[in-house]
């Protein structure tokens, strides 16, 4: 799979923070709460002492080396301009955090309570008086307003999508601050402000936001910034006098002294550091690796876990996407019958090892996804899609959504997808001339390029333009560094990329950055396909004003459908479980959350530490 995994993505941003999980919306409340969530009541009540999937007495201690790919030139990861270092985000308390075991419940963190009214016109969080900035000021109501003003003015094109339906933040008391909304139809709204990282502005107010800085800013998180190598490593250490250290959201995370990330151009390079020991853990996101790279030694004598971990959450999106900013992408024909050319079946068995299963859904591994004939799917999803009828592909209303499918065969069992394939070609204009696909109209060829961050995707895609060959499509493939990639997807300079979008179990305010058309035009959203459509517009709206879960599970499957029959990307592959490859000298939970393997628990456990060393000093003899 891509470098650009989610899950890998996800563990490894909870190497460095604590793995919450990111998701969606709140229940009404007669007054201030230490929780809300999205549908029904807290799992944990007021008294709740630490999470159920942490060690409440994992002792404190040692240092963690992690990989991550590409470089970095800066430690604002907030904004669009240079090449941020993800560690940076570390170092900031949010209002609020989300558990991994719930769908969606935030907690209060940098609040005592929050609360909202009946008709979810605002929501007003009261700040702890014993919060405090790394240089030991408290944080404060001006902190969070400045925070908010300024992510909107200077911040990436993200968060104005995501609080979009915010309309003024004020002080409404010593410690108390009030989101105002547009109105109470954005459901989700009052819980995802409190995801809201707070900045210090004593500090930033004398700095440019808007620029790029290789200088530790300050923060409030359980770790501050202790050494930077500019694009090499970035070292993390936990603040000792931390002021959340006995918040029961915080007992049993973070328990790491320091936490050093060393930065490689190319994974493999990186993979074979961990086996030789330079690094600790290892996330895998290759199947080829998992199934054949780990029989060595530290394997076969123990030393070196091959762990899985299963994974109930909602499966990320991922694919090859479709630039629609680009004409020759426009129709979609020509969309499926490029689908076509993808052997899923052959790439599986013979690349992945039989690991994966076929991604179907836009919100695969979970209540929903669209599934069967509409005709017999629930009331509510029907009736919002025949409002739409005429105004969205006809097969939608007839036929089951299906990737195509092969025998498997390779060359042999592609060949009536391929048929298929150049029958949709012809009716969009472009045939065969002289071994060369070509549009009728114009004489222009049809030729794309494939660009790639990571040398391991041109395995996947290698197959996928043979078979595009035979249609007569001249593809090219590209690899290009991360901050090259970067600046390229963020001007939507592409034809066609691997893309991933980490999806929640209660979808909302990020479906308007992932497929909204305001989104299309902005640079650096995260709309990478393109997708302007007014229909699909509306069933976002309808899926970010669900007023309950069985309507918002209804509604986001309408969604569903609309979004597979547009055929925007061919879809790639999907695993229910992490692979986590580390040394053996971590203690870790008992308990696994539904969303997955938090490594933000881990301890190192000083048994298995000497253990370890011992064993090592032992083979080197």
């Amino acid at each position: 799979m891509s470098g650009r995994n989610i899950a890998a993505a996800a563990i490894g941003a909870a190497l460095l923070v604590t793995g919450l999980q990111a998701s969606a919306i709140a229940q009404g409340t007669n007054g201030p709460a230490h929780a809300m969530a999205m549908h029904g009541e807290p799992k944990y009540p007021a008294d709740f002492t630490h999470f159920d999937y942490v060690n409440p007495d994992a002792p404190k201690g040692g240092t963690q080396v992690a990989a991550a790919n590409g470089t970095f030139d800066s430690l604002n990861p907030f904004i669009l301009r240079g090449t941020p270092s993800g560690s940076a985000a570390a170092i900031y308390d949010t209002l609020t955090v989300s558990s991994a075991d719930e769908p969606f419940t935030q907690y209060c963190l940098l609040c005592e309570t929050m609360e909202i009214p009946d008709d979810r016109s605002w929501v007003e969080f009261t700040l702890r008086d014993d919060a405090r900035w790394h240089d030991g000021q408290p944080i404060i109501v001006d902190d969070v307003i400045f925070t908010f003003n300024t992510l909107l003015e200077k911040g990436r094109p993200f968060y104005r999508a995501y609080w979009g339906d915010v309309v003024e933040v004020v002080q409404t008391g010593e410690r108390k601050v009030r989101f105002n909304f547009r109105d109470g139809e954005n459901k989700e709204l009052p819980l995802i402000v409190g995801q809201l990282s707070v900045l210090p502005k004593h500090y930033w107010e004398t700095r440019d936001f808007s620029k790029t800085t290789l200088e530790p800013p300050l923060g409030s998180g359980a770790y501050k910034i202790k050494d930077v190598k500019p694009g090499r490593s970035i070292t993390l250490e936990r603040v000792p006098d931390y002021w959340a250290t006995t918040h029961p959201t915080q007992v049993g995370l973070d328990n790491m002294d320091e936490l050093r990330v060393e930065y490689f151009r190319d994974r493999t390079v990186s993979r074979q550091a961990f086996k030789a020991g330079d690094l600790d853990i290892w996330v895998e996101n290759t199947s080829k690796e998992w199934a054949t790279g780990y029989d060595i030694p530290a394997v076969r004598d123990g030393m070196l876990i091959k762990g899985e971990f299963e994974n109930q959450s909602t499966w990320p999106v991922q694919g090859y996407i479709f630039n629609l900013r680009r004409p020759l992408f426009q129709d979609r024909r020509v969309r499926l019958a490029l689908t076509q050319a993808f052997d899923f079946e052959w790439t599986n068995e013979n690349l992945f090892f039989g690991l994966y299963t076929r991604m179907d859904s836009y919100f695969d591994n979970s209540e929903l996804t669209s599934s069967g004939l509409l005709a017999d799917a629930g009331a509510e999803e029907r009736e919002i899609l025949e409002r739409y009828r005429g105004r969205l592909p006809d097969e939608l209303y007839t036929e089951v959504y299906q990737p195509p499918v092969t025998d498997g065969t390779g060359a042999r069992g592609i060949r009536q997808n391929l048929r298929k394939a150049t029958a949709l070609l012809r009716e969009a204009g472009w045939e065969i001339q002289d071994g060369v696909l070509t549009n009728v109209e114009t004489g222009e060829p049809f030729e794309f390029e494939l660009l790639f961050d990571s040398p391991s995707d041109e395995r996947i895609a290698l197959p996928f333009r043979r078979n595009l060959e035979r249609l007569g499509i001249q593809t090219t493939i590209r690899i290009v560094d991360a901050a090259q990639y970067q600046a390229r997807t963020e001007a939507f300079d592409y034809d066609m990329i691997a893309a991933i979008w980490g999806q929640a179990e209660s979808p909302g305010n990020e479906q308007r950055g992932f497929w909204g058309s305001e989104a299309a035009s902005e640079t650096g959203s995260r709309n990478w396909i393109g997708i302007a459509d007014p229909v699909i517009d509306e069933l976002i709206e309808l899926v970010v004003s669900a007023p309950d879960r069985e309507s918002l599970v209804q509604r986001t499957r309408a969604l569903d459908r609309a979004l597979q029959w547009g055929y925007y990307l061919i879809p790639h592959f999907r695993l229910n479980v992490n692979w986590v490859a580390y040394w053996d000298r971590y203690g870790i939970p008992e308990t696994i959350p539904t969303t997955g393997v938090v490594i933000g628990a881990w301890w190192i456990d000083p048994q298995k530490e000497a253990a370890l060393k011992d064993k090592k000093a032992r083979l080197s003899n």
